[in-house]
């Protein structure tokens, strides 16, 4: 008996259940891969444009997923792994990524170019991206002055900053003031209360509440927040969260750049 086999070139009809594999997989000129795609992507436009949403963020319609016969599945994070249960149990290829430094999101690039056989096309855009995160690190350095901030990812509960958000404030030239907690995987570990936020007394707050638009009068009206040094001097802004809580592509450029344009002297 033969049998028809051969040397895949990886997996023809993909599903992103999160915006940055999307991005990656266009940006590897991959794009027509990709057969559905979550209701949150809007980088690029043209996968908004062109593919079936299938998927929110924690869940997604199973049934709409089977009847695109993925040949793979693409997740991230603890958050979706109910959705990926039942996708495995509809015998789907499931793959979950986790990422959550800086070179985690690097290395999940290189492996999505290994995936679709652009290996060579995802190590020259990693490159690129180091060489920049490099570039701005060096700048950052010789400023004599490193602001304290503050960001805030969630309102209710007061959630802060996810570990390569931090990296990237400290790469941009700030100081976040809950550093240590960024290194928490789980979003319970990085809790903050009102109380730790005034006494840290950030200089500047930046906030991207993932899922709905930043009420800057609705932070600034909470008791006590008035005094804080980010508030008096007026620096309070929302970075958009497709900018900066993607862990892809999204954050490494665009997301970086807001950063430093929030933390200009």
């Amino acid at each position: 008996m033969t049998l028809p086999l051969s040397v895949s070139r990886g997996p023809r009809r993909i599903v992103c259940l999160t915006e940055e594999p999307t991005e990656t997989l266009y940006l590897l000129g991959e794009g027509q891969r990709i057969v559905g795609i979550s209701a949150f992507t809007v980088r690029p436009p043209e996968a908004r444009r062109d593919k079936p949403v299938v998927s929110a963020f924690i869940g997604g319609s199973v049934s709409k997923i089977l009847a695109l016969e993925p040949d793979l599945v693409i997740g991230f994070s603890d958050i979706q792994a109910e959705l990926a249960r039942k996708l495995i149990q509809a015998n789907l290829q499931v793959l979950i990524f986790n990422q959550r430094s800086l070179q985690q999101i690097l290395d999940v690039i290189l492996d999505l170019g290994r995936i679709v056989d652009r290996k060579q096309e995802a190590e020259a855009l990693v490159a690129g991206y180091v060489q920049r995160l490099e570039a701005v690190a060096a700048q950052s350095a010789r400023r004599a002055v490193r602001p304290r901030v503050y960001f805030e990812e969630w309102d209710e509960p007061m959630i802060t900053a996810i570990r390569w958000v931090s990296e990237l404030i400290e790469l941009a030239g700030g100081r976040n003031v809950f550093g240590e907690r960024s290194l928490g995987k789980l979003a319970r570990e990085r809790f903050v209360t009102a109380e730790e936020v005034l006494r840290a007394d950030p200089e500047v707050v930046l906030a991207s509440w993932c899922g709905k638009p930043f009420e800057r009068a609705a932070f600034e009206r909470r008791p006590g927040f008035e005094q804080l040094s980010a508030v008096r001097s007026g620096r309070v802004q929302e970075i958009p969260s497709e900018l900066i809580l993607q862990p892809g592509p999204a954050c490494l450029t665009d997301g970086l750049d807001r950063l430093l344009l929030a933390l200009k002297d």
